[in-house]
């Protein structure tokens, strides 16, 4: 059985994902230690680097279904998008956003860098580019790349208030960006 497959190995990581959300929600990233993570999940040390080679690596883990949620979010809709209107998908995925925020400025830097920006730009223009092969439209690997650069910079940016906007006004305004880039031809 391979360490990924190993139930007790996914459910260690999950223990140490939780713990780590919890302790952020209380503090910011930069100020939680492996020791205190390790305690508060109830492992050892070693065991917290068995797994993750340290606090970042486990917290943009703990962040990879923010990730997965926005991917899916920006691809919710089928057919031909309503540029005006972001699909619900979109809109609970920014309300979702504000709770754990600390936590994603620390890995993702306005702009749209950073560790989790890094996953999020990867993930999106992959899921992109393979609809848009999919339907047979042009520029796959172009307009893919600016989709994942123009949402993960416009999301950095807004979670770290250089764009003024509730959560249901920045979807709708980041919906209408992406949706310009995807009809362009």
């Amino acid at each position: 059985m391979t360490p990924a497959a190993d139930p007790r190995a996914e459910r260690t990581r999950a223990k140490l994902r939780r713990t780590l959300l919890d302790e952020c929600a209380r503090r910011p990233l930069s100020e939680v230690s492996v020791a205190a993570l390790v305690r508060g999940a109830g492992v050892g040390r070693a065991t917290f680097y068995l797994h993750y080679a340290d606090l970042e690596a486990l917290a943009v883990d703990a962040c990879a279904d923010v990730v997965r949620e926005a991917v899916d979010a920006l691809h919710a809709w089928r057919g031909r998008p309503d540029p005006r209107t972001a699909p619900p998908a979109l809109l609970a995925f920014f309300e979702d956003l504000p709770p754990h925020a600390p936590l994603y400025r620390a890995l993702l830097s306005p702009g749209g860098g950073g560790p989790l920006g890094r996953v999020l730009h990867h993930d999106l223009r992959a899921r992109s580019q393979a609809e848009r092969e999919l339907v047979g439209a042009p520029e796959a690997p172009l307009i893919a790349s600016a989709v994942a650069a123009t949402f993960a910079g416009v999301l950095a940016d807004w979670l770290h208030g250089l764009i003024d906007a509730t959560p249901e006004e920045i979807a709708h305004r980041v919906w209408r960006l992406l949706v310009t880039l995807n009809l362009s031809q």
